[in-house]
């Protein structure tokens, strides 16, 4: 029997879901056999999030908080969220400015939807995170790299992005503090960046999903600037502020009116996110905590173990600015990233090849920092062996 027909958008992400993650999938069989297998593919914190919001996400939902939600996002929520940007940027930002969302993933992929479609196209930074092209060519826009130098630490510059700009550019999806490579923008290069897309007319979606993880350096963000403000739609969650990635718990902010026209479209789809999750979001944001400050003392020196670790060898470290991963260049063995990788597989580590992010970063392999100190100082000295 033949198969019936399916919508075009299968065919547009066909190749953009499991198959970047393939080595991550291969690593999980031979740890689920190999108790010493060394496992980095992935960004999972492995500090346990704070006991305070699992207590107070049990307690709204022993109350009753688990009826439908509103479509825009609790209110409660939207008033904490308001508070923490009107803090950040020090403008007046309301609950109008918000929509909440089950992570920055869903975040990602509705408000794309909202802004493109086919016949436009949307610039991203090369490297990039492996959900992105996917984001993008589900609207049928066409994805566009914007080659990044490892040469400048993969920071983008308004000149890469100038070089890159094609006529149906309707968006750029920027992504600071960077994953893969840990890079962060500073006010002056958001500003020129976000230039540029004043004078193209280019919408940015900002993705800070790891705002707080910056190591020595400040955070900028182009919703913070006043004449980017208009431009601009900014993604988060709690994923990895508060080590809790598990719950789903994002927001989109940008200016009330794209909000208003976009929710309905998230409506259709998801209708919110969870009330008890949303209590329990509305805590992490009024209250901080540790658990963000310990992730970020423990991964800076976690990155001082593996650049000592690395220093002897033709393995070349990218030292992150922010972040839980490192980029490692391996062109030196003679091998690209993807290889080096399943090699590597046999020396009981995993690691992802830097092609899952995009061209640019083909001869490097992307390694977690969210294992504990000594069996990422036993993954280096593997790596290191092999490449020797």
């Amino acid at each position: 029997m033949a198969e019936l027909a399916t919508a075009s958008v299968l065919n547009r992400v066909a190749a953009l879901g499991t198959q970047r993650w393939a080595v991550h999938f291969m690593g999980r069989q031979r740890a689920l056999k190999d108790p010493d297998f060394i496992e980095l593919t992935i960004g999972e914190p492995d500090l346990p999030m704070a006991t305070d919001l699992i207590g107070i996400a049990e307690q709204a939902m022993r109350s009753g908080r688990t009826r439908y939600s509103v479509g825009k996002g609790e209110p409660a929520l939207l008033e904490a969220l308001a508070r923490k940007y009107s803090a950040r940027t020090g403008r007046d930002i309301s609950p109008a400015h918000f929509l909440a969302f089950p992570g920055t993933q869903a975040a990602l992929a509705i408000v794309m939807q909202g802004l493109v479609e086919a016949g436009d196209a949307v610039l991203v930074p090369d490297p990039n995170y492996a959900t992105y092209e996917g984001v993008v060519r589900m609207t049928g826009a066409d994805f566009v790299p914007v080659p990044m130098d490892a040469a400048n630490g993969f920071r983008l510059t308004a000149d890469q992005l100038r070089d890159a700009m094609v006529p149906n550019a309707k968006v750029l999806l920027l992504n600071n503090p960077h994953n893969p490579t840990g890079a962060v923008l500073s006010r002056e290069a958001v500003s020129e960046i976000g230039s540029v897309c004043r004078e193209h007319g280019l919408w940015i979606i900002s993705d800070e999903v790891y705002e707080t993880l910056i190591y020595g350096h400040l955070f900028a963000s182009p919703f913070d600037e006043a004449a980017l403000a208009d431009h601009t739609i900014t993604v988060s969650s709690i994923s990895k502020s508060h080590a809790a990635p598990g719950f789903r718990s994002g927001w989109a902010a940008g200016p009330p009116w794209v909000m208003d026209r976009i929710q309905p479209l998230s409506e259709a789809l998801l209708f919110g996110n969870q009330p008890f999750i949303a209590d329990m979001t509305v805590h992490a944001l009024d209250h901080p905590g540790t658990v963000g400050a310990q992730m970020a003392a423990a991964y800076q020196k976690r990155i001082t173990t593996l650049m000592k670790a690395f220093e002897r060898s033709v393995l070349k470290p990218l030292k992150p600015q922010a972040g839980m991963f490192m980029l490692v260049d391996v062109s030196a063995t003679g091998l690209d990233g993807e290889a080096f990788a399943r090699r590597l597989l046999e020396n009981g580590v995993s690691v992802m090849p830097g092609t899952s992010f995009g061209t640019q970063a083909a001869s490097f392999v992307r390694l977690s920092l969210t294992v504990p100190e000594d069996r990422l100082l036993e993954a280096a000295q593997r790596m290191v062996a092999m490449a020797s």
